[in-house]
């Protein structure tokens, strides 16, 4: 049995994401909760609560065992782009692109 939690619309690259997701992929909860509240980047506090939240459906709709889940999987991918201009020389313009992300956590009990 496994939970799942999602996080739309996260106004951080998708790069900067994976890397943090890196650190806490196949680890207990609680070690990745620990792991989150420790690591100074600024997709943390988001995935921090995405957990939370993944932990919550598992214990609330699964009636799963909080001390026995870890984090199976847990993946990112883009989402919109806000496309936003900056003017440059002799008249020109370049397009900036402003990523977003879709976050997907998924909880599972060790057996």
């Amino acid at each position: 049995m496994e939970a799942k939690a999602y996080l739309r619309e996260l106004r951080i690259t998708p790069r900067k994401v994976k890397i943090v997701l890196d650190l806490i992929r196949n680890k207990p909860v609680g070690t990745a909760v620990a792991i989150l509240q420790n690591t100074p980047k600024a997709a943390s506090l988001p995935l921090e609560k995405l957990v939370k939240s993944a932990v919550a459906n598992a214990e609330h709709n699964f009636g799963m065992d909080v001390s026995k889940l870890y984090i199976k999987e847990c993946y990112v991918g883009p989402a919109r782009m806000m496309k936003r201009v900056m003017p440059r020389a002799k008249g020109s313009a370049d397009r900036i692109l402003k990523r977003s992300s879709h976050v997907t956590m998924i909880v599972a009990e060790k057996e």
